[in-house]
């Protein structure tokens, strides 16, 4: 029948055929070496469906879109390792990384749970919520750490240490707080000073009038005062 062959097993084509309406066929494949090409003026669309001619599993190949309606889709390499795979409940990435290279990034409406977030080596990586909070949680702990910089932290209202159970330490060779409030000594404090001192004390006051001590309020804010007056504060918004 012209390039249409019956051969065992099956019907053999030599050539093109175009198909007019619906073809049915529980195997189509090349001859060994050959490639095999279907092509559509419109749209193409593959289905399969259960024992009672349901739809089961689809794909539909349009001039401007792909799509798959499936309950299980999964993307694997040659060995058979799966790369990628979607349900209705999770979407697993088994390759070795994800990379996003939109410079938009990535978004998530709802939470993410990972155990490594790392940029691309000699990129920075920023976690960033333009209009609401950015919160991370642990049921352990919670690290940082920055190698060869400085860990920065800004905010515009207060930014709150809490610990529940434990300590907040600060373990460095150098604090500095270079905007805390400093209160003037109280003159009776002064004048006694003056006394106990004596002659040489004004002298040693001006050598020292770069040292403070460090006091506290009752409710934990810190002030410094001078270094030879009393650590308290006669002003009242100190320790509001």
């Amino acid at each position: 029948m012209g390039q249409l062959k019956i051969v065992s097993g099956g019907i053999q084509l030599t050539g093109q055929a175009m198909v007019l309406d619906i073809l049915r066929a529980s195997s189509i494949r090349s001859k060994h070496g050959q490639p095999i090409s279907i092509e559509s003026s419109r749209n193409f669309s593959v289905n399969t469906r259960d024992s009672e001619g349901y739809l089961e599993n689809q794909l539909f190949l349009g001039h401007d879109r792909l799509e798959v309606l499936a309950n299980h889709f999964r993307v694997a390499d040659s060995h058979g390792t799966s790369l990628f795979s979607v349900d209705r409940d999770e979407v697993t990435i088994g390759a070795g990384s994800l990379r996003v290279e939109g410079e938009g990034g990535v978004i998530f409406r709802d939470s993410i749970q990972t155990p490594l977030v790392r940029a691309e080596a000699g990129k920075d990586l920023k976690l960033e919520s333009p209009t609401r909070s950015l919160e991370a949680r642990a049921t352990q702990e919670i690290f940082m750490q920055s190698r060869a910089g400085s860990i920065e932290a800004n905010c515009l209202n207060d930014l709150k240490l809490h610990s529940v159970a434990g300590s907040i330490r600060l373990d460095a060779s150098t604090i500095i707080m270079p905007n805390l409030r400093t209160v003037q000594a109280p003159s009776s404090a002064a004048s006694g000073s003056s006394r106990d001192h004596g002659p040489g004390s004004a002298s040693a006051s001006s050598s020292h009038t770069k040292i403070y001590q460090l006091c506290a309020c009752s409710n934990g804010k810190l002030f410094l005062a001078p270094a030879h007056s009393i650590c308290t504060a006669d002003d009242s918004a100190i320790c509001r």
